[in-house]
């Protein structure tokens, strides 16, 4: 199972940026299905979960947006106490560093995002510890 690719969007922290990278892809009929914007400074960096990230990338590249591909576990846990902390410490047993993270619950079902630079052993490790991944179809069927 391959992982999920979001699309990440590199731009200047100033006003006005959300606005222009969501109009580019609401202009070109890119729907967002979740969305995590963070800042570093005078950057920052977007993550769009959209059902097609090649057009969303094409889309913002033509504009002159500067965007790549960043691939990620959707990892679906209980929706209690303690559910992050068993993604934490199954990665960290294995030495797995988890560089970014997020979650959401929709429609009842928790689901943490987890980004590491170790996607197949994090994949691996998580599943050996009877945690789902989830594919990019049931992600965006949430």
């Amino acid at each position: 199972m391959n992982s999920v690719r979001l699309l990440a969007v590199f731009v200047e922290n100033k006003p006005g940026q959300t606005a222009n990278i969501t109009r580019l892809l609401a202009e070109a009929g890119v729907n967002i299905r979740w969305v995590t914007i963070a800042n570093s400074g005078p950057f920052g960096v977007m993550k769009f979960l959209v059902p097609d990230p090649d057009q969303g990338h094409r889309v913002l590249r033509q504009s002159g947006v500067m965007a790549s591909f960043l691939d990620i576990l959707p990892v679906e846990v209980a929706d209690k106490p303690g559910a992050l902390q068993a993604v934490a410490d199954c990665l960290a047993k294995e030495q797995i560093n988890l560089d970014n993270t997020s979650g959401f619950v929709a429609n009842g079902r928790a689901v943490v995002i987890v980004e590491t630079h170790e996607i197949d052993r994090a994949r691996a490790a998580l599943v050996s510890q009877g945690l789902r991944v989830l594919s990019r179809d049931e992600l965006l069927c949430l």
